[in-house]
């Protein structure tokens, strides 16, 4: 039997599959753009003080290495990762309209916390699906993500006008649309080929977690995405307390996106090995945290925005490149499963954490993000000869 790249497949059909998938990235990245800049804001704007704020916060990162695997597994193991994503930004809508109706910190905890374990399944399931595509259909994971991140700079950008014309209070019920639109957009994704395989002489999971060269390349993604806690959780609040105004926060974090984007578009024409990419993004990361931290000016600031493209984007493509290489398309959403649990469970510490050190000593926060960053690009850098020797096998199916 032929490999899946090598299976002819009209043009049509990719194009159909590339753009149904774009959709249903943009809507639900939509989601998170106006999510991850503003939630905080309307905490704050009904009653919940700084502390409460970093606990709520790291609800996302919490269920990222508790329910998430075992969302992700069971949609492998019943060759339903599409029915998973379809599932999960249903109860994401509906969730976010119960928080939506609370104000109680302690009850809006506990429903945040529902809302995101049916939430945060739905990223690492769509990378799943993205990737189970490239396999099968010989498409480059980037200019499809892109499409998620310009709707993200469109969500944030949508919300940072409403900031300044709607009560905070309402915010939320932006958030809820957009899961709303996800919702459409999942009915119009196609099932991809059954890619189930025979049993191979070790387990999945055992093979994959003996895999030096795969725990380097989620730990050190880990370490980088993770070093963004700070800037995800703080910093519409931090420059809203300088003064800026709620259109230019949302401008702000759209330019870090079109830089993403346009790394994202690039990206068929890069050289690099993917370990280089990840390690460009953790250095970048440091450079980016150490100049936000001294409260640079707006100019500056919005220079140092633009490094989002290395940070974030740099990163996720050498990350997702990686994990093709290295884990079979039958066990791609298993691995994004493992990948979410060290990103949830570090990104869990800090954001706890970052509401403790924010409250005493402010941007200093970014300091230790900077460091985080910086062991990120260390672990990658000195990976990189391992995750050279040994290329994607034909049994990776990608």
């Amino acid at each position: 039997m032929a490999p899946e790249s090598q299976i002819p497949i009209a043009a049509s059909e990719k194009r159909r599959f590339a753009v149904r998938l774009a959709l249903f990235y943009s809507a639900v990245f939509a989601v998170s753009g106006t999510h991850l800049p503003f939630f905080p804001l309307w905490l704050k704007a009904i009653g919940i003080d700084a502390a409460w704020i970093g606990v709520i916060n790291a609800l996302p990162a919490i269920t990222r290495f508790t329910t998430l695997p075992y969302a992700t597994a069971l949609a492998e193991k019943r060759h339903a990762i599409r029915a998973g994503m379809m599932v999960s930004v249903l109860a994401t809508a509906v969730g976010f309209a119960a928080v939506g109706l609370q104000q109680q910190p302690l009850v809006l905890l506990l429903i945040y916390a529902l809302t995101c374990m049916m939430w945060t399944p739905t990223i690492p399931l769509t990378d799943a699906y993205a990737l189970r595509g490239v396999a099968r259909y010989g498409i480059d994971y980037g200019p499809v993500r892109l499409w998620g991140s310009a709707a993200f700079a469109a969500g944030s950008l949508a919300c940072g006008y409403l900031v300044d014309s709607i009560a905070a209070r309402e915010l939320i019920w932006v958030i809820v649309a957009w899961a709303v639109v996800a919702v459409l957009a999942s009915l119009l994704l196609q099932p991809l080929d059954d890619v189930r395989r025979r049993s191979a002489a070790v387990p999945a999971s055992k093979a994959l977690l003996r895999d030096a060269g795969f725990w380097a390349v989620i730990l050190s993604a880990a370490l980088i995405q993770g070093s963004h806690v700070a800037y995800y959780t703080f910093s519409a609040i931090n420059w809203q307390a300088h003064g800026l105004g709620g259109l230019t926060i949302a401008g702000l974090w759209t330019l870090g996106v079109i830089a993403e984007i346009i790394v994202f578009a690039l990206s068929p024409r890069f050289s690099l090995h993917p370990s280089s990419m990840m390690a460009i993004g953790g250095a970048s990361a440091v450079v980016r945290w150490v100049v936000t931290a001294h409260d640079p000016p707006l100019a500056l600031l919005a220079v140092v925005q633009l490094g989002h493209g290395l940070t974030f984007g740099m990163t996720i493509l050498g990350t997702m490149n990686l994990l093709v290489q290295r884990v079979p398309s039958h066990q791609i959403a298993r691995g994004q499963g493992y990948y979410a649990v060290c990103i949830g469970l570090l990104g869990a510490m800090t954001s706890i954490a970052s509401g403790a050190i924010y409250a005493r000593i402010g941007d200093g926060l970014y300091y230790v993000m900077a460091a985080m960053a910086g062991l990120g690009a260390v672990l990658i850098w000195s990976a990189r000869h391992r995750l050279k020797a040994q290329p994607q096998s034909e049994e990776s199916g990608g």
